[in-house]
């Protein structure tokens, strides 16, 4: 249903006002349940996992690029417009020339993910990049699925979508409510619960592995300032950290996640 639009501020395009601004977003989001997928490919990955779209925003020259991904949404709205009046509306330029707004499904239960063999735990990351990034690493190394902390950033927030390159429609991931439960949940579920931290008593990833991969591992990291919560560390079954040179003591959580998978696949 290609719709032409000329002002910026017709209410059709209310899903897409302002997408730079992180709280604007979350309380719009949350209301409508809806995400934005920004760009052909995130796009295509998000319909091709059965994601329901809302609406789409084109530049016409992006029209037949994308003539496919559209032909079997005819009755879902195309709104067209220039790139300034895309700009005018979103707050940030639409390099990628593609917009999408799409209904959220409900959230997975932790339950559904307990049954797998390889999971990463996620404490209070609350930058949307490094959620999509360790989402990214988690899918492309093979893992099973991602628990969230109740205050870690949104997986489907446009920026760790973008970050994630779509893999956060393939790769399962819940949030837990209960944060205080999880690892009592984990340990009955069969995992073996690793700790990425920095303390002094941390084996080094080399000598968990070379000791013996265990057949459940869930690996915990934590907050891109402070590290994971003493609290998590203290009810771990090993805490392991990854060897470090030229003075470097730690890498950025989403490197050291890719790292730990790697080792641990």
């Amino acid at each position: 249903m290609r719709i032409t639009i000329t002002d910026p501020g017709d209410p059709r395009l209310s899903d897409y006002v302002a997408l730079r601004d992180t709280s604007l977003r979350k309380a719009v989001e949350t209301e409508r349940g809806l995400f934005i997928a920004e760009g052909e490919k995130v796009i295509r990955r998000a319909l091709e996992a059965g994601y329901q779209p809302r609406s789409f925003l084109l530049a016409e020259r992006w029209l037949p690029g994308l003539a496919d991904v559209l032909a079997p949404h005819e009755d879902v709205p195309l709104y067209v417009v220039t790139e300034d009046m895309a700009e005018a509306v979103t707050g940030f330029h639409v390099h990628r020339g593609a917009l999408a707004s799409l209904h959220r499904r409900p959230p997975t239960p932790m339950a559904d993910l307990l049954g797998a063999r390889r999971l990463v735990v996620a404490e209070d990351i609350v930058d949307h990049t490094n959620v999509g990034a360790l989402l990214r690493n988690a899918a492309g190394l093979g893992w099973d699925g991602v628990l969230l902390a109740p205050r870690a950033a949104d997986p489907l927030y446009r920026r760790a979508i973008k970050v994630s390159m779509g893999t956060v429609f393939s790769l399962p991931w819940a949030r837990v409510d209960d944060w205080a439960s999880a690892l009592p949940r984990l340990r009955e579920a069969g995992f073996t619960v690793v700790a990425l931290a920095l303390t002094p008593d941390a084996i080094s990833l080399d000598a968990f592995v070379a000791a013996g991969v265990p057949d459940k591992v869930a690996v915990v990291v934590g907050t891109e300032g402070d590290g994971l919560s003493q609290r998590w560390i203290d009810q771990a079954d090993a805490v392991v950290s990854i060897p470090m040179q030229h003075g470097v003591d730690s890498l950025n959580v989403a490197a050291a996640t890719a790292v730990a998978c790697w080792a641990l696949r």
